[in-house]
C-alpha cells in the first residue's frame, strides 16, 4: 500500500490561508451584531409581521441584484480587493439599518448591505479556492466553519450589547470599525497576481486517493436537472439559515417570551451547531458519501425542528434551532462543489448560478413566513424549516455517493 504525501504548503500559502479565514470571519460576524437588534427595530419602527419579512427580504434582494456582476469586479480588481471592499461597505450599510428610523431608510440599508456582501461572499470564496489549490486538498469546508465562528461572535457580542444597554448606533459603530480593520490587516497577506494565474496543486498519490466515484455524463437535459436540484439543496440551506436570522430572535421573545439576551441564543445555537457540523463534515463525508450526510441531516433538521415547533419551550426552541443548524451544516458547501465540477459548463458557471439563485432562499424566505405568520403564528410559519429537510431528503440522489 502506498502512502500519500502532500506538499508542504509555504509560508505565503499559510498566511493566504489564515488571510482568508479572516475575511469569512468578518463576513459573518458583521450581519449577526444586527439580527439579534430585529425585534428592537421592528418594534421601534412600529410594523406588523409582514411589513417586516419584506423589509428584512431586502437584504437577499440587494444580493441578487448585484450577485451577477461580482465576477466581473473579481475579475478586474482581484478576489482579495473585491473581498475586502464588500466587507467596508457592508459595515456601512448594517449601521445605517441599525439607525433606520423609516422602514424604507432601513430597507434601503439592507439592500446595499446585501450587495456588498453578495460580492465578498464571491470573491472570499474565489480567493479560498485559491488557496485551496496551493494546498492540494480540500480546506474550503474550514472556511465556512469559521464563518459560522464568526456568526457566533457576532451573535453573542450583540446580546452582551443588548444586556448591557449599549444603544445599536455606538455598538454597530464600534462592530463595523473592528471588522474593518481586521480586512484590511487581512488583506495584506492574501494571495497577490491575478484571478487567472494558475495555482500549483499539493501532490497527492493517485493510487491511495483511489479514483473518483463514476457518474453519468451530465449533458443537455441531464444537466439541467442536476444544476436546478443542486440550487433547491442549496437553497434549502439557506431557508433554514434565514430562519434563524430573521426570525428566531423574534419568535423566541414575542411567541414564547424570553428575555431580550436569552432571546438571540436561537440564532447562536443555530450557527454553533453550523461551525460542529461543518468541523466534522468533511471526515463524514469522507466516510460515507456527500448524498447520505446531506440526507441524514436533513433527517435531523426536520425532526429536530419539527418536534421544537410540536412542542413550544424556550430550551426546545433553541435545541430545534441546533439541530437545524446540524443538520444543513454541509449543504451549501457541497451544492457549490458539485455544481463546479458538473461537465458541460464553462469553469465557475455551476458555482456561480447555484451561488446567485441560491440567494432566492433569503429573497422569499421573510415575506412568506411573514405573511403566513400575520395569517396564523410565527410558529406555523417556522415549519419551513421542518419543509426545507424534507427538500433535501428528495434532492439529495444528485450528490455523490460513498467511494467504493
Amino acid at each position: 500500500m502506498t502512502v500519500a504525501v502532500l506538499r508542504r504548503p509555504a509560508p505565503a500559502d499559510r498566511r493566504a490561508r489564515l488571510a482568508v479565514a479572516v475575511l469569512f470571519f468578518t463576513n459573518g460576524a458583521l450581519f449577526a451584531n444586527l439580527l439579534p437588534r430585529y425585534p428592537q427595530i421592528k418594534a421601534d419602527l412600529g410594523v406588523g409581521n409582514a411589513a417586516y419579512g419584506l423589509a428584512v427580504a431586502a437584504f437577499p434582494a440587494g444580493a441578487i441584484a448585484a450577485g451577477l456582476a461580482a465576477g466581473i469586479l473579481v475579475r478586474r480588481f482581484g478576489s482579495a480587493r473585491v473581498a475586502v471592499g464588500g466587507t467596508l461597505l457592508t459595515g456601512v450599510g448594517i449601521l445605517a439599518a441599525g439607525l433606520a428610523d423609516s422602514v424604507a431608510v432601513f430597507a434601503g440599508a439592507l439592500f446595499l448591505a446585501g450587495a456588498m456582501d453578495a460580492f465578498t461572499d464571491v470573491a472570499q470564496n474565489a480567493h479560498g479556492l485559491r488557496v485551496q489549490r496551493r494546498y492540494g486538498r480540500s480546506i474550503i469546508n474550514s472556511f465556512h466553519a469559521i464563518w459560522s465562528i464568526g456568526a457566533v461572535t457576532g451573535g453573542s457580542m450583540a446580546a452582551a450589547a443588548i444586556a448591557l444597554g449599549v444603544a445599536r448606533g455606538p455598538h454597530l459603530l464600534l462592530s463595523a470599525v473592528v471588522f474593518a480593520v481586521a480586512a484590511c490587516v487581512a488583506l495584506r497577506y492574501c494571495l497577490p497576481g491575478p484571478e487567472t494565474d494558475a495555482e500549483p496543486a499539493g501532490e497527492t498519490d493517485a493510487e491511495d486517493r483511489g479514483p473518483a466515484p463514476a457518474r453519468a455524463p451530465a449533458t443537455g437535459l441531464r444537466t439541467g436537472w442536476v444544476l436546478a436540484a443542486l440550487v433547491l439543496i442549496a437553497t434549502a440551506g439557506t431557508l433554514v439559515e434565514d430562519a434563524g436570522m430573521s426570525w428566531a430572535t423574534l419568535y423566541l421573545s414575542d411567541s414564547l417570551h424570553a428575555t431580550a439576551a436569552l432571546a438571540a441564543s436561537g440564532y447562536v445555537a443555530l450557527v454553533g451547531a453550523q461551525f460542529i457540523g461543518r468541523i466534522v463534515g468533511d471526515r463524514l463525508v469522507d466516510r460515507f458519501g456527500q448524498r447520505a450526510v446531506a440526507r441524514s441531516g436533513a433527517l435531523v433538521a426536520a425532526v429536530g425542528m419539527g418536534l421544537a415547533l410540536a412542542v413550544p419551550t424556550v430550551p426546545g426552541t433553541v435545541l430545534g434551532f441546533a439541530a437545524a443548524g446540524f443538520g444543513v451544516a454541509t449543504l451549501v458547501p457541497a451544492a457549490m462543489h458539485e455544481a463546479d465540477e458538473l461537465p458541460g459548463l464553462k469553469p465557475g458557471s455551476g458555482l456561480t448560478l447555484v451561488s446567485w439563485l441560491m440567494r432566492l432562499g433569503f429573497l422569499l424566505s421573510p415575506p412568506v413566513v411573514g405573511l403566513v405568520a400575520d395569517a396564523t403564528s410565527l410558529r406555523v410559519g417556522l415549519l419551513v424549516v421542518p419543509l426545507a429537510g424534507v427538500l433535501v431528503l428528495v434532492c439529495g440522489g444528485v450528490l455523490r455517493p460513498r467511494r467504493g
